[in-house]
């Protein structure tokens, strides 16, 4: 079978009286079958026509109160808001389009909605499952997304990022991972990480691994934005990394192989991996707001899921107008219960034999970073193992550092004793000492950086970044590490329209946000050309916005487009020298 091959999908069909029955502007459609939800959107020149489904987080659509024009319809989860007629997203400005369905005419004028779809890739070349001896397929947790597979006699490891921060420095690992983890990573036969975030690709994790066996197989997908895109910056000495293609197996062995799938939300990004060993499937959808645009094999043996929510700077870190603290504690409790009824869902509707809530076991463990740690609450696992377990037979495994799920006696008798080995007991399982002080030093020797000697470094850097043609203006502040504004750091404002660095902020209407940034960060980041991840999800930030806005276009370019290559210090320090008096 062709792994690329499309076929259509019926999803809806309209008789002709229906049809003609179809008003002007937007039209709410159910499949009673299904019990799906399809909009469509009529005019007198064409007739559109999707799913029901946010690409945010999969809500529900409604109509839209607010629109005055009959073309926007408000999501009922966080209030996106999408405009049938262009089928683009409107709130947040500027995101995402949604992904529009085939109509067709039967010979009736009746309508038929069709959806194009490859086949689901993992049916390609079938595998039967084969009985599993005791011990042959063993998944250790290490920490956070880190999960050490036995594999019959392979060894396979996902996302280690077992020492140092992640995000500059504001996410630390929660747990304290076994002793042997870096014997560990240096005896696998492969390495899978799935996106360029540093609590998934970690360069301090790397770097000792590399120092020791730098032609390790390490696989990664094939974004847009590629994984390693910062490899030779980061001195790093890895020599075998893989780039795959997605949907397509990729044989380890006569048992063992593996597919790595893209994200329906972030596809520049983001990836999942099936990993299937004798016709048994492991899933890890890791950080995916809709793995695979949402189409997933259902009844995998084993299925790991991020679970915890808190990755992002919103809103701790914003002030000003309706984001009090009151407010924001609010936002957290409801948005982390929306996401336990999602992942639960999910769940109930996938039926994995057993489910593994990871990747979220990280904490803001820096001093200076209290606050956002007793604001930015997180989904506890064994909750959602509770919801799962009310609702499905799905065995459920909330994992502790170094413990061992056996798959082959899991799959036999999830009552098994001996199907989960924990840690001894008094083995530690949460750090309490992290080592800040070289990783802040890392950061801190850029304060000090000859560039910044130079105002001009201002133009040159957003110059290098390349947004422009937009209507915002920002104000980015440098400050102390409580976010005081410091009277020697730089203050000052960028016109995106015409790209721009006014000492005033414009008189013609323009939204406007103020940025105040830990100065350690903002110039490492200036300094090196990384993207602001470090800034807005390190918590490194803090936001004000007029309007309350979310500005996608702006934040999307520094967070996965700034260019692949450093900004031309030596040059423009060279070019300082020679004008300079």
């Amino acid at each position: 079978m062709d792994s690329k091959e499309q076929s259509a999908e019926i999803l809806l069909s309209l008789t002709p009286l229906e049809v003609v029955g179809l008003k002007q502007g937007i039209n709410f459609r159910r499949n009673k079958s299904s019990g799906k939800n399809y909009i469509l959107y009529k005019d007198q020149n064409c007739l559109r026509a999707c799913k029901n489904v946010c690409k945010h987080q999969g809500g529900l659509f409604i109509k839209d109160i607010e629109d005055l024009d009959g073309r926007s319809v408000r999501c009922t989860k966080h209030n996106w808001k999408l405009d049938v007629s262009t089928m683009k997203y409107i709130n947040p400005p500027g995101s995402f389009c949604q992904d529009e369905l085939v109509i067709e005419m039967d010979e009736n004028n009746g309508l038929l909605l069709m959806e194009l779809n490859p086949p689901n890739p993992w049916d390609v070349d079938p595998c039967c499952p084969e009985d599993l001896a005791f011990g042959e397929v063993q998944v250790t947790y290490l920490t956070h997304a880190c999960m050490d597979l036995k594999l019959g006699d392979k060894k396979m490891i996902f996302d280690p990022w077992l020492t140092g921060p992640a995000f500059a420095r504001g996410w630390w690992l929660l747990h304290e991972p076994p002793s042997d983890w870096l014997e560990r990573l240096c005896q696998a036969d492969l390495i899978y990480i799935s996106h360029m975030h540093s609590d998934h690709l970690s360069y301090p994790t790397l770097k000792k691994l590399a120092d020791r066996r730098p032609n390790i197989p390490i696989y990664v997908g094939n974004t847009e934005r590629p994984v390693f895109w910062n490899l030779r910056q980061s001195g790093v000495p890895l020599t075998n990394i893989h780039v795959v293609p997605f949907g397509i197996w990729q044989k380890v062995d006569q048992n063992l192989r593996f597919m790595i799938l893209m994200d329906g939300v972030h596809p520049e990004m983001d990836t999942c991996i099936i990993v299937e060993y004798k016709g048994h499937k492991i899933l890890n959808t890791v950080d995916c707001t809709q793995p695979n645009g949402g189409r997933l094999p259902e009844k995998v043996d084993l299925m790991m899921s991020d679970f915890a929510g808190g990755a992002s700077g919103f809103p701790m870190t914003f002030s000003g107008g309706k984001f009090t603290e009151e407010w924001k504690a609010q936002f957290i409790i409801t948005e982390r219960k929306k996401l336990l009824n999602y992942k639960a869902q999910l769940v109930k509707d996938l039926q994995p034999r057993i489910f593994c809530p990871f990747a979220g076991y990280f904490v803001e463990s820096h001093p200076s970073d209290k606050y956002i740690k007793e604001t930015n609450i997180k989904n506890d696992p064994n909750e959602l193992n509770n919801l799962i377990k009310k609702s499905s037979n799905v065995s459920t495994w909330t994992p502790k550092p170094g413990a061992v799920l056996d798959l082959g006696r899991m799959l036999k008798d999830p009552l098994d004793s001996k199907s989960i080995i924990n840690p001894p007991v008094g083995t530690k399982i949460y750090k309490d000492s992290w080592d800040f002080e070289q990783y802040l030093k890392t950061l801190n020797d850029a304060i000090e950086d000859e560039i910044f000697l130079h105002p001009s470094w201002i133009k040159e850097y957003f110059t290098w970044a390349g947004f422009k043609n937009y209507n915002l203006v920002i104000r980015m502040i440098e400050t102390d590490e409580d976010f005081n504004i410091l009277p020697s750091g730089y203050n000052y404002l960028v016109d995106f329209l015409d790209l721009s660095f006014p000492t005033e902020r414009p008189t013609r209407d323009h939204p406007y946000e103020e940025i105040r940034s830990r100065i350690s960060v903002i110039r490492h980041v200036v300094k090196h050309g990384l993207l602001w991840d470090d800034l807005y999800i390190g918590f490194q930030t803090r936001l004000q916005r007029d309007p309350d806005i979310y500005h996608h276009l702006f934040w999307n370019h520094f967070q996965i487009k700034l260019p692949l290559t450093p900004p031309h210090w030596k040059s423009f320090l060279v070019r300082q020298r020679y004008t300079t008096p």
